[in-house]
């Protein structure tokens, strides 16, 4: 008697066969403690000699305060390493689920926000507004202050995310080839126009775009928090309700419809959420790359398709990954930094060639 059948007899409700929902609870709640342990490193790990031990130890009383030593740890802690760590676990989070979002839209393991050109028309976006913004579109950039630069980047992703969809979209099925080569037309003309702005910004404006596009946390402060945390925080709440839709969409939009899915307005506002992720990230961080691919892949692999697991535990491995990258990032040449798009992309390039070589056959065109 099999142990279906023991469980059965008894009553029980027997799980069915390759249900992996409690790999999916337990992915979830692992991955809130190993979030958690990510945030105390990114805190105390730094060049400086500051210390976030010392610096709770004083207000608690436990240790002896020093003064200088006080104020040293105190500025360090909180206005570079709190908005700095509070900076990644947003980006972290809304690069991930974006790549999630476009997986379970496109239906392909291959669809992430830089693979296929979202990143670049946010960056084109962004760019304008560095370059411009204090001469043709100062009116803009005056009436939105902290906001103009993430919604430049939130408009040039929505573009081209509406663009790459009505393309690579026909009849309701989404070629890979067609989506692919679409990404890299789109991400090339981007890069085109971002090219030429480049071309006639000023040295100052030529310097800070050259390490933002690397992409960073270096220049991570309360005010990019407050600016980008929002609309990344709104996405991330929007692609909480997407589950039910995403889940329904691998079996294909008609079947989607049948099954009581809005099938318009579900694309209309899967777009807008990975567009406000992915633009409001690009905006205050530059270029990172590969997490939107890396992250929702290696828990589809280990929990399976459900996103009612997959968008928590991407959210949550997509900012701890990042968090880890940025202090690896920190360290590893310390007292200088890599730019973290670097470290990401060490680990992504690899895990990017190993998707195509595990499943090449099913992107034979």
């Amino acid at each position: 008697m099999t142990s279906t059948m023991i469980l059965h007899s008894i009553g029980v409700p027997a799980r069915p066969e390759g249900d992996r929902s409690h790999l999916g609870r337990l992915a979830v709640f692992a991955l809130a403690l190993a979030l958690v342990a990510a945030m105390a490193l990114s805190v105390t790990t730094g060049a400086s000699g500051a210390s976030a031990l010392n610096l709770i130890g004083a207000w608690l009383g436990f240790v002896p305060a020093d003064d200088a030593a006080l104020l040293r740890d105190s500025a360090v802690i909180l206005n570079i390493r709190m908005p700095r760590m509070v900076l990644g676990v947003l980006i972290g989070s809304g690069l991930a689920v974006s790549g999630l979002l476009m997986q379970g839209l496109f239906r392909n393991p291959l669809a992430d926000p830089g693979l296929v050109g979202v990143s670049s028309g946010s960056a084109l976006g962004a760019i304008v507004i560095i370059v411009l913004g204090g001469t043709a579109l100062a009116p803009f950039t005056s009436a939105l202050g902290i906001w103009a630069l993430p919604a430049a980047a939130f408009c040039g992703g929505l573009v081209i995310t509406t663009i790459l969809y009505r393309v690579a979209t026909r009849g309701g099925q989404t070629a890979i080839a067609t989506m692919l080569l679409a990404g890299i037309a789109i991400g090339a003309l981007a890069g085109a126009f971002s090219g030429l702005l480049t071309y006639v910004a000023s040295d100052n404006q030529l310097r800070d775009l050259t390490f933002w596009g690397m992409g960073s946390l270096a220049g991570a402060n309360w005010i990019k928090v407050a600016a980008a945390g929002p609309i990344i925080i709104c996405a991330l709440a929007a692609a909480a309700f997407l589950a039910r839709g995403l889940n329904a969409m691998t079996l294909g939009e008609a079947t989607a419809s049948h099954l009581g899915v809005p099938v318009q307005r579900f694309k209309r506002l899967t777009i807008l959420s990975v567009a406000a992720a992915t633009g409001a990230s690009v905006a205050v961080s530059g270029g990172i790359g590969f997490v939107g691919i890396v992250v929702p892949h290696l828990l589809r692999l280990v929990i399976g398709p459900d996103h009612r697991y997959l968008l928590p535990a991407s959210a949550l491995l997509g900012a701890t990954f990042l968090l880890l990258c940025d202090a690896l990032s920190r360290t590893i040449v310390a007292p200088a930094e890599l730019p973290i798009g670097i470290v990401t992309a060490a680990f992504g390039g690899p895990f990017f060639l190993w998707i195509l070589l595990h499943r090449r056959s099913a992107f034979a065109w």
